[in-house]
């Protein structure tokens, strides 16, 4: 994928890269400019367009602000309002990026409409908003139980990670994308959706357009998985083990995951949980590997010296560790606090859904149609190949590990 040759300047290096700085974001530079097109001479004119500047900001984190609630809204009331109707089951398992996304985008054709987008596009926090709601997904990880009571799921979780991403790297290589969408829609497919989609384009650098485009991807097959899942198990007589580790190792989404493990049953339920929280703690490792890769290989110049440790980890998205400390601090502390330490966590997880609902209405409303067109087609025909390799891979490995599992 190219950048849109028609974008400004300004707007080309705000949707370069998901992180060129580590822990900063190029969005409030690019949106002064678009707000102030030519420099100031004086500093009353600067002291003006700075006003004009932040004045803009404050109504675009409103727009972020007001789409996210009302996707919270959604969220919890759509099941009440179609209970005991025949759309109950469909109603109750729609998740909330669904709901932010196409908020954002409907925001988006409507800010853009009103002349508004760039005044406001600064408060698009999309970076800041992820990784925050990343680092607050560690804590939902309890490393104890995945240590004590997930043997087979942590051999389930290496071999499929490892098959299904190196799958989709080969195959979207053959489809001829570009490195950086590759390492995307491999880790969204292996992994856990959008969460290593999001932790991929910090460690390759990805554009943003790239994000957005494998988050709705994500999104777009994780839906029919929730009941088509459950379904074929039933069909196939999966075992409840079987049916759950299957269930979690293939929907990307750990709700999704959730809401299609209840479908078939309570123990295929606690089986399908284990699965993802076990391959959601592998995402460090793949950033790690990324990195290493794309600064030792792919990007490297040639006749170039070989780049150092330092290179590797000025590249290195420095959230990730925030993930895995959450991660450490939740277990030590749950193994302190016991039962009363859920509450706890529970606030947080809490805190981790909003921010990643703002970073998903922040996606919606930097998305441009542009980069559907530039993609194109073959994006989608790997997203959906790799899903149905993953379908196979992990039905395969969760009959050979999980048949006659006793948890």
């Amino acid at each position: 994928m190219t950048a849109d040759a028609t974008r400004a300047p300004s707007e080309a290096r705000d949707t370069d890269s998901v992180t060129a700085t580590e822990g900063t974001s190029t969005a409030p530079a690019t949106s002064a400019a678009a707000a102030t097109p030519s420099e100031p001479t004086d500093g009353g004119t600067t002291s003006i367009r700075s006003g004009a500047f932040w004045g803009w900001t404050a109504l675009g984190l409103l727009v972020v602000l007001g789409l996210a609630a009302l996707t919270r809204y959604l969220e919890q009331n759509v099941p009440v309002f179609f209970e005991d109707t025949a759309v109950e089951d469909i109603a109750g398992a729609i998740e909330y990026p669904v709901y932010a996304i196409l908020l954002g985008l409907l925001g988006n054709v409507l800010v853009t409409l009103l002349g508004l987008r760039d005044r406001i596009a600064a408060a698009f926090r999309t970076e800041f908003f992820i990784k925050t709601g990343l680092v607050l997904l560690g804590a939902s990880i309890n490393l104890s139980v995945i240590a004590s009571a997930a043997g087979p799921a942590i051999a389930q979780a290496i071999l499929l990670i490892s098959g299904v991403f190196l799958f989709t790297w080969w195959l979207a290589g053959r489809f001829g994308l570009d490195d950086k969408l590759r390492a995307l829609l491999a880790a969204a497919v292996s992994i856990c959706g959008v969460s290593a989609a999001i932790a991929a384009a910090g460690a390759v650098r990805a554009r943003r357009e790239q994000l957005a485009y494998t988050a709705s991807l994500v999104i777009l097959f994780a839906l029919p998985s929730i009941f088509i899942l459950p379904w074929l198990a039933d069909v196939f007589g999966l075992e409840d083990a079987v049916a759950g580790a299957w269930i979690g190792g293939n929907i990307d989404t750990t709700a999704a995951v959730t809401a299609a493990g209840a479908l078939a049953g309570e123990e295929a339920l606690q089986i399908a949980s284990i699965v993802k929280v076990t391959q959601n703690a592998l995402m460090g490792v793949v950033a790690v590997a990324l990195t290493a890769y794309f600064t030792l290989r792919v990007e490297r110049q040639p006749g170039a010296a070989r780049p150092g440790l330092g290179e590797v980890w000025r590249r290195f998205p420095k959230f990730v560790l925030g993930f895995v400390a959450a991660s450490v601090i939740a277990t030590w502390y749950l193994d302190g606090a016991g039962a009363d330490g859920k509450a706890v966590i529970g606030v947080v997880n809490d805190l981790r859904v909003w921010f990643l609902i703002l970073a998903f209405v922040s996606i919606g409303l930097e998305f441009r149609v542009a980069s559907l067109r530039e993609a194109g087609w073959r994006p989608v025909a790997v997203f959906a190949s790799a899903t149905v390799f993953n379908l196979l891979l992990a039905l395969g490995l969760a009959s050979l590990l999980f048949r006659g599992f006793d948890g």
